[in-house]
């Protein structure tokens, strides 16, 4: 039997991870999540977790393969694998640290194999292996054995429920087992889940035998159109969605929901987006989503999301370009074809309506418009214009590829590849189709204004046409071309819309309208502080009044309903369809808030707005690990705060380890598309960051102190995020540390010690120069005084010298004299004749010769030498005291440096005299040959 035309036509996103993906093993065997929403997975390669952006494998110790995960409240994340159980615990760094529990098995029952499941109820911890169920509670473990197997085990309403091959269905009561349910028809089965259905009753779910529905103690076969199934492909597993829904995972047909009849609601397999249709493991998430553990692969089902996809055509996916809903049915017009769908309309969520497309007849080839006019649903192709009546096509007319239908009176204005076309509505039947306007351009954007009597038209590359109309609208009286010199930003990318009963131009600088006095186009005051600058090639407005928008690919919607504080409207985008839609060709169809269809590259998206906009659960943020850059055992912090975050410092660190790397993400695993984060490091920042999409900082050469690392969520919506915080402590260098400070200390005291005795070293040092400065001063001073006084001494030397030159010369000249009047009167004594006359001359010139020999006048000048020259006369007298008064004269004539016939005069004797007087007091002074006397005398 065919499963697919079951289905309902709206599929929600499926996201698929390969074992490539989250770096483990293929099959993936038990699920559990967390209060912060991490999810674990029991994994071939050990235990797998997943916080919405990273991905972190634990490998278990004993490197068997994890079959079983489950945590409990207190933060314990109990597994099983083979031949071991125990529990994953945050070490106090974070990181999830593996402590063993089978040192408290009794010691015979230590040896186990593979434990298949886990079930929490109350406080007591319950793990199945084929043999032996173990429970631990109050740190002590009982072992339930069998001779036979225990083939399943699970828990309902604090109740656990044990199934042994060929004994039956068993229940844990006062410590025992007691058969619930002995049915043959389950004694030899094997029951793969126990779940509630209604009240008391329970539904069990076997692995080839189907369903049955437990009422006490009795059994009944639950019959379904699916049994077929059930008994070739086997249920492996199966839970309760909600008070309706269950998922069963099969071995072939993949994940099967279905309702409390039995009935097919979903199948989800290999052709909706799983990597293989062999389910090992389902788990239903905080927020009512599933992911399915595969027998290769984790697929993440967004069961609950608000998004889904519509496929008209699975097998190609081909894009949409046009959507209605027309008489209980839903038109897809796509890239090949009309497609069709019966939709229950009394449902709230239409994309919930079971059904299956099929090709409206005569459509193929490419579709541009789907219009509602006069009770008609119009077909606008690339080969004409078509009527479409049930799954059929009636042309309007053919070979003229058309945009779009515009009602004009009781007329139908046609926008198509060469201009405007004009078609009569008479007896519900559109006729006589002619030109209506002699613009050979595409018109893919047309408005008709009643206020101004035109027709608006929009080229993308040429600018808008107006076209004015005559009095009765029956023809175009004027067309013009309004251009960037008529008001436009540019002449490019203009679209006309009518919305709020007004004509809009979109722009490249946003929304502009026409001012009809002034004949230009003007930004529009209206939209302006909606809007902005923002350039849309898509505006549509719905029943409620909201402006649906497509802007450079991103979907979004102003409403006038969600007021924030101050505003009297709210812009929600949809990031997560960015990308998604048909660029170019951008289509939104807004039928009511829980189903607003858009174009999309695939099929068609279905957004139930309504509970988009409510936004049930809030984004949440965890901090996924806190590393040190460049350290080779560098993890900090794994993740996992023991309770609540703490205030304490998690971690001081050294000052070396100042550079650190912060991974963060958020487990609204349906909105990661829409997810935005901001950080802030206290204590090194002030402000928080802007937001992105990014999930992770670095942060480096941090200085020594206390920091704070912050980081928050939020959603398109605006919703945020309780902030996680990561305090830390760098510590100061060993050149900041106290004992540093303490030795900084001592060796600035020791400095300013040195630097004190320097200074006075230098002082004195500059006291002794000024000292010697001082002496050599008063030396100079001295010297110089000493020369003056020798100067002195020269002058008066010199002036003693001159006394003495001209006392000699006196000498001199009065010898002279003498010796010249004794010659004068010598020969008047031989004249006279009188004696008395030459008694008296002779008498005279005895008296001449005797002044000629008086040596007062040496006496006195011996004296005065003596004190000119040193007392010359006296020490040389002292040294040579063989020397006469005679040979003393001679000296001091001849330091006079008096010549040889001057002294002869002074001494009254002949120059010959002189000469032999010089040799003999050369002899006195014992001179040799070779010394001048003079220089002798001298020095």
């Amino acid at each position: 039997m065919s499963l697919k035309a079951q289905d309902p036509i709206g599929l929600p996103q499926v996201t698929s991870y390969k074992g490539l993906d989250y770096g483990a093993g293929t099959q993936n065997w038990g699920i559990s999540q967390d209060r912060n929403g991490i999810l674990y997975i029991a994994n071939n390669e050990g235990l797998l977790t997943f916080n919405g952006t990273y991905w972190k494998l634990y490998p278990f110790p004993n490197k068997t393969i994890l079959r079983s995960v489950k945590i409990a409240t207190n933060g314990r994340l109990y597994v099983g694998a083979q031949d071991e159980i125990g529990y994953y615990y945050p070490n106090k760094n974070g990181v999830l640290t593996y402590r063993s529990l089978k040192n408290l098995i009794p010691k015979g029952d230590k040896q186990f194999a593979d434990v298949w499941n886990i079930e929490l109820v109350g406080d007591a911890v319950y793990f199945r292996t084929v043999t032996k169920i173990f429970r631990l509670k109050d740190n002590k473990i009982d072992v339930y054995r069998t001779t036979l197997t225990w083939v399943y085990m699970g828990a309902v309403k604090n109740e656990v429920f044990a199934h042994e091959i060929n004994i039956g269905l068993k229940t844990l009561e006062d410590g025992k087992w007691i058969v619930k349910c002995n049915d043959p028809r389950i004694i030899n089965s094997n029951i793969t889940a126990v779940l509630p259905y209604n009240g008391d009753t329970l539904m069990l779910t076997t692995l080839k035998d189907g369903i049955f529905l437990l009422i006490g103690d009795k059994l009944i076969k639950k019959s379904t159109p699916l049994d077929k199934i059930f008994y070739n492909d086997r249920i492996n597993g199966a839970i309760q969605i909600n008070p309706d829904l269950y998922a069963l995972g099969t071995t072939s047909s993949a994940l099967l929901i279905i309702n409390k009849n039995g009935t097919l609601q979903r199948q989800f397999s290999y052709a909706e987006g799983l990597l293989n249709n062999n389910i090992r493991s389902i788990f239903l998430d905080q927020h009512q989503n599933l992911w399915i553990g595969l027998d290769d692969g984790i697929a993440f089902i967004a069961f609950n999301s608000a998004i889904k996809h519509i496929y008209p055509d699975k097998n190609k996916q081909i894009a949409s370009y046009a959507s209605r809903i027309f008489k209980d049915k839903l038109y897809i017009g796509t890239s090949n074809g009309l497609f069709s769908a019966p939709v229950n309309l009394k449902q709230s969520d239409i994309s919930n309506s079971k059904a299956k497309f099929e090709e409206v007849n005569d459509t193929k080839g490419q579709t541009w418009g789907l219009t509602e006019i006069n009770n008609h649903l119009l077909l606008a192709k690339e080969d004409g214009a078509f009527d479409i009546k049930g799954n059929n096509a009636f042309a309007l007319y053919r070979d003229l590829g058309t945009w779009l239908f515009k009602p004009i009176g009781d007329r139908i204005l046609t926008g198509t590849y060469t201009g405007l076309q004009m078609l009569d509505f008479k007896n519900g039947e559109f006729i006589n189709n002619r030109n209506f306007s002699s613009l050979n351009e595409p018109l893919r954007f047309v408005v008709v204004d009643k206020k101004v009597n035109c027709i608006w038209a929009s080229h993308p590359y040429r600018g808008i046409f107006k076209m004015d109309l005559s009095a009765d609208g029956q023809s175009i009286i004027k067309t013009s071309l309004l251009t960037e010199k008529d008001g436009l930003p540019l002449t490019l990318y203009n679209y006309v819309f009518a919305l709020k009963d007004r004509v809009v131009a979109a722009t490249a600088d946003g929304i502009y309208e026409y001012d009809a006095k002034k004949r230009k186009f003007a930004v529009s005051r209206y939209f302006r502080p909606i809007f902005k600058k923002m350039p849309l090639q898509c505006l549509v407005q719905d029943k409620e009044g909201k402006l649906w928008f497509v802007s450079d690919k991103k979907v979004g919607v102003v409403d006038f309903k969600r007021k924030p504080p101050g505003k009297q409207f709210s812009i929600v985008e949809l990031p997560e369809l960015k990308l998604k839609i048909v660029a170019g060709f951008e289509n939104i169809y807004p039928y009511d808030d829980n189903n607003i269809f858009i174009g999309a590259n695939k099929g068609l998206l279905h957004l139930d707005y309504k509970k988009y906009a409510a936004n049930i659960y809030k984004p949440n943020v965890v901090l996924g690990q806190v590393s040190i850059m460049g350290a080779t055992d560098s993890i900090l912090f794994g993740g996992y705060f023991k309770g609540r975050a703490q205030k304490d410092d998690l971690a001081k660190l050294p000052y070396k380890f100042n550079s650190l790397h912060f991974e963060f993400g958020s487990t609204l695993f349906e909105q990661q598309e829409n997810i935005e984060f901001s950080y802030q490091l206290k204590g090194f920042e002030d402000k928080w960051s802007a937001w992105s999409s990014k999930s992770e900082k670095d942060y480096t050469n941090l200085g020594a102190g206390r920091y704070v690392f912050n980081v928050k969520a939020r959603n398109n919506l605006g919703n945020e995020s309780t902030p996680v915080s990561y305090p830390f402590t760098i510590k100061p260098a060993w050149y900041e540390s106290t004992i540093a400070y303490a030795v900084y200390l001592v060796i600035f005291g020791f400095l300013l010690y040195l630097l004190i005795k320097y200074q006075e070293r230098q002082h004195q040092k500059v006291q002794a120069k000024l000292r010697e400065s001082h002496q050599l001063e008063i030396e100079r001073n001295e010297q110089q005084i000493t020369k003056l006084q020798k100067k002195q001494l020269e002058v008066e030397v010199e002036f003693k010298n001159k006394e003495l030159a001209t006392t000699t010369m006196h000498l001199v000249q009065r010898g002279k004299l003498l010796s010249k009047i004794g010659d004068e009167l010598l020969p008047m004594v031989k004249q006279t004749t009188s004696k008395d006359t030459a008694d008296d001359l002779k008498k005279v010139i005895r008296l001449l010769n005797e002044a000629k020999k008086l040596d007062n006048d040496w006496d006195q000048f011996a004296i005065h030498f003596d004190h000119v020259h040193a007392n010359f006369l006296s020490n040389l007298k002292d040294k040579y005291p063989n020397l006469s008064p005679s040979d003393l004269k001679l000296c001091a004539y001849l330091k006079l440096n008096l010549s040889s016939k001057e002294i002869a005069q002074l001494l009254n004797i002949t120059p010959r005299a002189v000469e032999v007087s010089r040799y003999r007091l050369r002899k006195k002074l014992g001179l040799k040959p070779e010394i001048n006397l003079f220089d002798f005398l001298f020095k």
